[in-house]
């Protein structure tokens, strides 16, 4: 049967039904973040320390910022600019020490959701819809096994880099170099804050991020005839890096701003525009060179979306 694109990287057939399906529990996933968080709750205040607090502050932003960001989300999903392949691959790395999953890990994550979100009607999982502490389960402990998932298919680009897989393979254990390094250095209060509590808190944070910026927040942007609909999380706009603008993303998904608004930071975007300043970021995409998602309807109109 003759597939039919579902996103640049997903395929579907008339079997393909992103309802048909069951949440399950991931135990690779599950015992990861599982117990990252018990030691960040167990021994974090007993190892706590201002020096091991800034190593987390600095490190979250740092795997955030550079990495899951700008580097997986904006770079690697997206392609909302170019950039020299070490740059590219630097930051992906970082985002890869985040905790959530290795680089091919991401993109499927992402464009499996991504897809669904956009049918016109989506499994619970797949749009946050559950209450709160069903969707923490879901997220952060299960996956979604479709009956009939669309074909996953990477570009040649990055399914034949040895790089990326080789980080995918190993992502968790990717964080073994610096636990060694934190504790040298810091002993146990370092290797604690610097892996344990910020990958639990990181991972978790992300999954608020999704829950709340797929059911309550302001919107500028109605797409039409979609499962999901994205808003904005005013509240978590520095925390997030930018990635709160969902409504914005939803909107623009190619659009290398995130937040597109007067007052909407956007750090992700600060850090691209400094690759700009540098010579290292080219062809960087906003609304300003982009036409809006099909169906996109514009809400309100206090404010033009600003593009640069």
């Amino acid at each position: 049967m003759k597939l039919q694109p579902g996103s640049e990287r997903l395929f579907a057939d008339s079997s393909t039904d992103p309802l048909d399906g069951q949440v399950r529990w991931a135990p690779a996933k599950s015992l990861w973040l599982g117990t990252m968080t018990a030691v960040a709750i167990m021994f974090g205040p007993m190892t706590f320390s201002w020096s091991a607090f800034a190593l987390f502050i600095v490190t979250s932003a740092i795997t955030l910022s550079f990495g899951h960001s700008v580097g997986m989300h904006r770079r690697l999903i997206h392609a909302s600019f170019d950039c020299p392949l070490w740059l590219e691959r630097f930051c992906v790395y970082l985002g890869t020490l985040v905790g959530m999953a290795g680089p091919y890990g991401m993109v499927r994550l992402h464009d499996f959701r991504d897809w669904a979100q956009r049918q016109a009607a989506c499994h619970d999982y797949s749009c946050h819809r559950a209450g709160f502490w069903r969707d923490a389960w879901w997220q952060l402990h299960c996956a979604l096994v479709l009956k009939h998932p669309p074909v996953f298919q990477l570009e040649p680009r990055l399914a034949n880099d040895r790089f990326y897989a080789l980080v995918d393979r190993t992502w968790m254990w990717q964080q073994l170099p610096w636990a060694l390094l934190f504790l040298a250095i810091g002993s146990s209060s370092w290797l604690v804050w610097g892996i344990c509590v910020r990958v639990a808190v990181c991972v978790t944070g992300h999954w608020l991020i999704g829950h709340y910026s797929h059911r309550k927040g302001g919107q500028t942007w109605i797409i039409e005839g979609v499962a999901a609909q994205g808003y904005n999380v005013g509240i978590a706009g520095l925390i997030s890096m930018g990635e709160s603008w969902h409504n914005n993303h939803h909107a623009y998904p190619s659009s290398a701003k995130l937040g597109l608004l007067p007052g909407q930071i956007d750090l992700g975007w600060w850090l691209i525009k400094t690759f700009e300043a540098a010579g290292l970021a080219t062809n960087i995409n906003t609304p300003d060179n982009l036409a809006p998602r099909p169906g996109a309807r514009r809400v309100g109109s206090a404010d033009a979306v600003a593009g640069t």
